[in-house]
């Protein structure tokens, strides 16, 4: 091979390996993209079909007059002291992991940033989080990831308790909601009569089971089982942990402050100030159920969630939508405020503490 072809060979070489990192950064691009674009996309669909047939001069009269926004501004705290208990509350989990105790300004502000951080990425807010208190207090993050999935399950739980009371002790609403909606009805339905649903099931455990029997003797196998185990590790946090009752009470005082933060706003509308709190809990649970979807905040879900009951109760649409566009507006706008002042005080505060220990 003469030095010319050589050289041209080379040459074309890096040029195919130049492009073919570019076409990867581009897919990646891409992928991310889609991942903020289309779930903001599907909310912000939902939420044009919600308002797109009302009447604006009457809902932006009700903006305008009807409306106490002292008592929304009031109700914004319990959202806060609700989040800075989740704070406290992963302390616990995190405590029980062995090592050193994860400082708790740390855990509080990354609680905060992670809901500003989800309202551009869907549920990354949570990975975060686990990565900052992973840099900050060297606590290994596939242990964090565990104690994460604990914190979930609670809320989870907490969530499925308050639709079951509701369910139990309100059975004509949900008869008349469902009459209403019948479309939810027939999803819901649909999910678990799916064939493909258990087939999926049968091949995931298929493929678990391959993995740990036949594939077992793979190293990446072997480094998959250390981050499972780590992973485990993080959720048997909870049975390790020393104070189970401030864990439970901290629950109750986290979920009590959201309702609060949800409810208090019925009294700064004068079509829901009467509403009670038997009605206020039905509402409140079923904007709740609209947060498991991987939607920016629940954009769209919670509107349709929140105006659909609040029709169900005799509150007019279009009282309903103005209450929702008002709520839903002011809430985010400080939740995402807070959350970037979390994530811009974290290494500040860190920083400062680095400096206190060198001296």
């Amino acid at each position: 091979m003469t030095v010319r072809n050589y050289e041209k060979n080379a040459y074309l070489c890096g040029e195919k390996k130049r492009y073919e990192k570019l076409f990867m950064n581009l897919k990646q691009c891409i992928r991310k993209t889609l991942r903020v674009v289309l779930p903001l996309a599907l909310g912000c669909v939902l939420l044009w079909y919600l308002y797109k047939d009302q009447n604006l001069g009457e809902m932006v009269a009700v903006i305008k007059k009807g409306v106490r926004y002292d008592i929304i501004l009031f109700s914004l705290v319990f959202g806060l002291l609700a989040n800075v208990v989740r704070g406290y509350r992963w302390g616990l989990l995190t405590d029980s992991l062995g090592g050193q105790r994860v400082k708790r300004f740390n855990l509080i502000f990354s609680v905060l940033g992670m809901y500003a951080i989800n309202m551009a990425l869907p549920r990354v807010g949570e990975i975060w989080r686990c990565g900052v208190i992973s840099k900050y207090d060297k606590v290994p993050f596939t242990k964090l990831i565990g104690t994460l999935l604990v914190d979930r399950v609670m809320d989870t739980l907490v969530v499925g308790l308050m639709t079951l009371c509701i369910f139990v002790f309100n059975i004509r609403f949900f008869t008349h909601y469902f009459s209403k909606n019948p479309e939810l009805l027939a999803n819901i339905t649909s999910m678990f009569t799916s064939v493909w649903m258990y087939v999926a099931i049968v091949i995931i455990i298929l493929i678990i089971w391959l993995l740990f029997t036949k594939w077992g003797h793979l190293s990446i196998i072997q480094k998959g089982k250390g981050v499972l185990l780590n992973i485990w590790e993080g959720i048997k946090s909870l049975w390790k942990m020393e104070h189970k009752f401030r864990f439970f009470l901290q629950t109750l005082m986290i979920w009590g402050g959201y309702f609060l933060y949800f409810y208090i706003t019925f009294y700064a509308f004068g079509f829901t100030h009467n509403l009670g709190l038997r009605i206020g809990l039905i509402v409140f649970t079923m904007s709740s159920l609209s947060m498991a979807l991987p939607v920016q905040g629940g954009i769209g879900v919670w509107h349709f969630m929140v105006i659909s009951t609040m029709v169900s109760f005799g509150v007019l649409e279009t009282d309903a939508s103005a209450y929702a566009l008002v709520v839903y507006t002011m809430q985010t706008t400080w939740t995402v405020f807070v959350g970037l002042v979390g994530i811009a005080a974290l290494p500040v505060k860190n920083r400062e503490k680095a400096i206190n220990i060198k001296k």
